[in-house]
């Protein structure tokens, strides 16, 4: 079903699948013969969300070699690849920011991010975790119920990023006056453009300077006649559909035109510093997507960290 602006989820429906389906790439990313991340977390969130498809992957009864083509940007393998050098990405963000004396760190949509107990974070760090109360409730229950600690002091901030969580995260002991370490990773497509710029005005206003951002970007242009690019996730959903996948992964996102992130931070107080989705493959060791005409628009996606100025 398409997205709308009041819609709501938890992790076994509509834009919450994504964070499940994040989270076995995660699982089968940790499991790889020389793994690059170790995610302990992913696999029994996973098996405990339920979504028969991804419960398979991460138990090995799916393979990549049972759904993928092998040319294509989006798949299964291409999915296991991306979330190693993604995970890996935002990881070295948080330990650089907190090497530099930030200690209040905040996961934007944070789904079935395990950093809050996988991470270790020096003493006195404060993680916030902003996602659908539902979302919250059930990964501190299963994580509880796995006997999972915290490894800092999470704090989680049950709330739509489309509504006031700015007060929501101050109400938490989130103090704007200390600069602080932000990551939207895999989240912006999945907002609408009006909902994205408010986010990223209120990152702006709560960040004291040197304050830190890290971003996924997710590129939409049309191809060269002005209609639409193919939609790769789509063509993956359709191919996992055979194997009990009934989510249309091209329904979640806001497929519209939107503020570049990069431009629009460089133009409001920060100091980018931007990656392309091939130059993080490239630098984990891992093969980059061919440069096909039908991948051109998914090798545009980029990775920026971001600083805001004094």
């Amino acid at each position: 079903m398409p997205r709308n602006d009041n819609d709501s989820w938890d992790l076994a429906t509509s834009v919450g699948a994504t964070a499940t389906m994040v989270a076995a790439a995660r699982a089968v990313a940790s499991k790889a013969d020389n793994p690059l991340i170790d995610d302990p977390f992913a696999e029994p969130l996973v098996r405990a969300v339920g979504i028969d498809f991804f419960a398979r992957w991460v138990n090995g009864d799916i393979t990549a070699a049972d759904v993928d083509v092998a040319e294509d940007a989006w798949g299964l393998q291409r999915m296991a690849d991306l979330m190693s050098a993604r995970t890996r990405y935002f990881d070295a963000f948080f330990r650089e920011a907190m090497t530099a004396g930030i200690t209040q760190a905040v996961i934007l949509a944070s789904g079935l991010d395990a950093r809050g107990y996988r991470l270790s974070w020096p003493a006195g760090t404060t993680v916030f975790e902003i996602d659908q109360p539902l979302v919250i409730e059930f990964k501190a229950t299963t994580l509880g119920g796995l006997g999972a600690r915290p490894t800092a002091d999470l704090r989680a901030v049950p709330i739509d990023l489309r509504h006031d969580w700015p007060t929501a995260l101050r109400a938490g002991g989130f103090d704007a006056g200390r600069p602080s370490a932000w990551i939207a990773e895999g989240l912006l497509a999945f907002l609408p453009p009006e909902a994205q710029h408010r986010l990223l005005d209120s990152i702006t206003e709560l960040s004291a300077p040197g304050s830190r951002l890290a971003a996924e970007i997710f590129a939409n242009p049309p191809d060269v006649n002005g209609d639409q690019a193919p939609d790769l996730l789509q063509t993956a959903s359709e191919r996992w559909r055979a194997h009990g996948f009934d989510i249309e992964l091209s329904d979640l996102r806001y497929d519209v035109e939107r503020n570049d992130v990069a431009a629009y931070l460089d133009d409001h107080g920060w100091q980018t510093d931007s990656s392309t989705l091939n130059q993080l493959l490239a630098q984990n060791g891992l093969p980059e997507i061919p440069a096909t005409p039908a991948n051109e628009v998914f090798t545009q996606n980029y990775y920026c960290t971001a600083i805001r100025r004094g």
